[in-house]
């Protein structure tokens, strides 16, 4: 089940479970969709996958799946991902 994690890991920009403007990658690196696409160029910079948007839960199930509260936030900053050789 995704864990809803709810900041950009990249600016710590609020993502409430239902924002349509947080989008994730394979490992549910979550970023918002500023970040990924004008700092990030649409690529995740810890795994080098692409983006999709987050799906949203409904109400419902969020009560009995509720969100993540643990903000991950890029120590190091973020940057756009580097190529591997």
């Amino acid at each position: 089940m995704l864990e809803l994690r709810p900041n950009c890991e990249c600016c710590d920009k609020d993502l409430p479970p239902e924002s349509g403007e947080a989008v994730i990658c394979t490992f549910e690196c979550t970023f918002c969709a500023g970040c990924a696409q004008n700092v990030l160029g649409g690529t995740c910079p810890n795994c080098g996958g692409n983006f999709s948007p987050r799906p949203i839960r409904p109400a419902a199930m969020l009560k009995k799946y509720p969100a993540s509260t643990k903000r991950v936030l890029k120590a190091e900053g973020c940057g756009p991902a580097r190529k591997v050789a």
